[in-house]
């Protein structure tokens, strides 16, 4: 079964003091584009995330983002010795000059010197995000396979919508072959005064020239390679339909041949029903395309 190329999955989650949200998106695109937004010191963990996106996503823009907050803990600060030790020292001038000129202090309390800057800092256990990294990278594949899920889902829905089309273009083509069987005895009378005029035009003329001008009549007159291009183009597109893994790009490209074998029918009409059913044809090839360009 086909995958969109469009998706969304997010989680939250927390290990120790630290809390996380992931966003992990993706839309149509070319090729694989992958777009991590990591913090810069959770050392490893990008290249795994790309590695496990790449194993599992062909095509797509995808963007992964992960905020980072943390909650800060008495067991997750130290005193900063050197900066107490000079507080304290400016704090023992500062009194012993007042009471040189008789200045009385209130008497200074912990919490004051603690609550100066720098006086506290993040203790050396937070520096380590070796086991943080770790724990990201096996609650990632949960994401990753809702993020799938979703693709599947996309996919499944885009399945059904081209199934549709591709009736709608099967159907326009018997139509097609129908009004051009009905109207062949119109055809070969139309075929026989071009004939008689070329040939009414032929003294003195190059005959490989008058051959090439009665082959083009009798193409111009005959649809027949356009609708059995046209039926084998839908008997392909939905054996893709069908298929596991990427198929995007054969759809793609299928989608120009039913353009083109559309547009030469219109050409070779002469005929104001044949034309609508080839326009109408063209319409309904049109709309596939737009959703082709999100299939993976």
């Amino acid at each position: 079964m086909i995958k969109s190329m469009t998706g969304f999955a997010s989680g939250k989650g927390a290990f120790g003091p630290h809390s996380w949200t992931w966003e992990l998106r993706s839309v149509n695109g070319k090729g694989l584009d992958l777009r991590l937004r990591l913090p810069d010191w959770l050392t490893g963990l990008e290249a795994a995330l790309r590695g496990d996106l790449s194993k599992q996503v062909n095509r797509g823009n995808i963007t992964l983002s992960l905020r980072m907050g943390r909650e800060e803990s008495a067991a997750d600060v130290r005193l900063n010795t050197p900066a107490m030790e000079a507080a304290l020292d400016a704090l023992a001038q500062t009194e012993a000059l007042a009471g040189a000129r008789g200045v009385l202090l209130a008497p200074s309390k912990a919490s004051d010197l603690l609550a100066l800057k720098g006086m506290l800092e993040a203790g050396a256990d937070a520096d380590d995000p070796a086991q943080l990294v770790e724990h990201l990278k096996s609650e990632f594949g949960g994401l990753l396979a809702s993020f799938i899920e979703m693709r599947g889902s996309e996919g499944e829905a885009l399945s059904g919508i081209l199934a549709g089309q591709l009736d709608q273009v099967a159907k326009l083509t018997d139509q097609a072959a129908d009004l051009a069987e009905r109207r062949r005895e119109e055809m070969a009378q139309n075929m026989r005064e071009n004939l008689t005029r070329v040939l009414d035009n032929t003294q003195g003329a190059d005959p490989d020239r008058v051959a090439q001008e009665l082959a083009l009549i009798a193409v111009k007159a005959d649809i027949t390679e356009e609708i059995d291009r046209l039926k084998a183009h839908v008997t392909a597109a939905r054996s893709l339909l069908t298929q596991d893994g990427p198929v995007g790009r054969k759809l793609d490209f299928l989608m120009q041949e039913f353009n083109r074998e559309a547009n030469t029918l219109c050409s070779k009409s002469q005929n104001a029903e044949l034309t609508a059913v080839g326009l109408e044809l063209k319409a309904v090839i049109d709309q596939m395309r737009e959703q082709v360009q999100n299939v993976e």
